[in-house]
């Protein structure tokens, strides 16, 4: 768990274990990707959300502000290459009112950490590519062509652990 202050009130990440944490995720990723974005439901939701670490950043009097997910083993193999030992950084989102706050940085960090946790090496994600200086300042370099996903233009991009 990690603990940290956004606009002066504390937070803390931690990964969803419970079913409550993780349907704040999936709310937090409604409101981010879904309703801000314009992503379908029908594709923001996946098989992986089953078996995905999910990270949760909560202020301290409960309000919701960030998630991520990671992806690894088999479920990163399609994000990734198939590269062993990589894990996939991914549904990183962060409310309205948390951004510009840290609070995307430490979710990062959260979800490199139980990568290491699980022995990977490096984590590789799709960035917005409006956000690739967000995840650049974060030591990810970016590789391959631009793509589309869900009708947002993305770069892969990786970093070694």
């Amino acid at each position: 768990m990690t603990e940290a202050a956004a606009g002066g009130a504390a937070y803390r990440i931690r990964v969803a274990v419970d079913p409550a944490d993780r349907e704040a995720c999936f709310g937090i990723r409604k409101d981010v990707f879904v309703a801000e974005q314009r992503v379908p439901e029908d594709i923001e939701y996946d098989r992986h959300d089953e078996t995905a670490v999910h990270v949760l950043a909560v202020r301290d009097d409960g309000l919701p502000l960030g998630t991520g997910r990671l992806l690894y083993g088999a479920d990163a193999a399609g994000s990734t290459g198939g590269a062993p030992g990589v894990g996939s950084l991914g549904r990183l989102a962060v409310t309205k009112a948390a951004r510009g706050l840290g609070v995307g940085a430490a979710l990062v960090r959260a979800i490199e950490d139980a990568a290491r946790e699980r022995g990977l090496t490096a984590v590789d994600l799709h960035a917005q590519t409006h956000a690739m200086g967000f995840y650049q300042k974060l030591g990810y370099e970016p590789y391959g062509p631009e793509f589309q996903d869900a009708g947002i233009a993305h770069r892969s991009m990786r970093r070694g652990l």
